[in-house]
């Protein structure tokens, strides 16, 4: 049974989400996961946590800062920066628990927070594994081919503790995260698959999900937020990447050529049509047993 758990961000911002425990009292191998734009851990992360518990793994599963269940201000702002850092902290905390093997801690994110679990598996040495499902691997139009100098300054603003979210990079919005009928926003996304995907999960009940954001230090500043920089630095963490072979969200051509530049023990899957597949049907089993496979061969 999961329990309902609160834990420290970076900055100590209360961040919440549930526990699901492994069943043996010690040396257990466990996941953190966290949603991707805007989505909280309602919108379909139980069902992936259900199989990962059920294969004995410890589960965390939390809302980032803003969002949901979690405190942190302004609400319904997107910082990765801030969210890459809370990766770290939930890590922390999820080595701390007793039932918890210490060498055997990996991290599963999608969409948005995909990429933002590609970042923190280069930067970070406690991470294991790492599954970035239908990830944010990269933006159009740059050149990944020599990428040292770009990763050292996005590993550098990682680590720095110290370093508030607010880095001066700018904000956009607020915007509706999807076309709404009365919402008076105009959308960030605006492909009818995301449309139906947020309306109808966001909707659910209990559901903490509002159709409105803000963006600070989205790929903009030096350096930039882009997990296609991190990607050739993942290695020798083993990386797991779930690609939609539709996807006009996080596109599918810019992670499969993310995939290429990828060191081993890398793997990947592929899933028939868009972007939101895998949340549902056999997609969703499809991507959550490659998943549950890869960890429990590398943790």
């Amino acid at each position: 049974m999961r329990t309902d758990v609160e834990l420290p961000g970076h900055d100590d911002t209360r961040l919440r989400g549930w526990w699901y425990p492994p069943a043996q009292a010690t040396g257990n191998p466990a996941i953190v996961m966290a949603h991707g734009f805007s989505a909280v851990k309602e919108m379909a992360l139980d069902r992936y946590a259900e199989v990962f518990s059920a294969a004995g793994f410890g589960v965390l599963v939390y809302d980032h800062r803003n969002f949901g269940a979690s405190n942190g201000e302004p609400r319904q702002e997107i910082d990765p920066w801030g969210q890459v850092r809370d990766y770290r902290s939930a890590i922390r905390w999820t080595l701390e628990r007793p039932e918890v093997d210490a060498d055997r801690v990996g991290i599963w994110g999608s969409s948005f927070s995909g990429g933002e679990v590609i970042i923190v598996a280069a930067c970070d040495g406690r991470v294991r594994a790492a599954v970035a499902n239908v990830p944010l691997c990269g933006l159009p139009g740059v050149d990944y081919g020599d990428t040292r100098e770009r990763f050292d300054g996005i590993r550098d603003r990682v680590l720095r503790r110290s370093m508030s979210t607010d880095d001066g990079d700018g904000v956009l919005g607020p915007v509706a995260v999807v076309d709404e009928p009365g919402s008076g926003l105009n959308a960030y996304l605006s492909q009818p698959e995301s449309r139906e995907w947020f309306l109808r999960l966001g909707r659910f009940p209990g559901s903490r999900w509002q159709n409105r954001v803000t963006l600070r230090n989205v790929f903009a500043g030096s350096p930039p937020f882009d997990p296609g920089i991190c990607v050739a630095h993942v290695a020798p963490t083993p990386l797991l990447l779930v690609v939609a072979t539709e996807d006009r969200l996080a596109e599918t051509s810019i992670a499969l050529a993310a995939f290429e530049r990828a060191g081993e023990p890398k793997r990947l899957v592929t899933i028939s049509g868009h972007h939101f597949a895998p949340y549902a049907g056999a997609e969703f089993q499809q991507a959550a047993s490659a998943a549950c496979d890869f960890f429990r061969e590398f943790l």
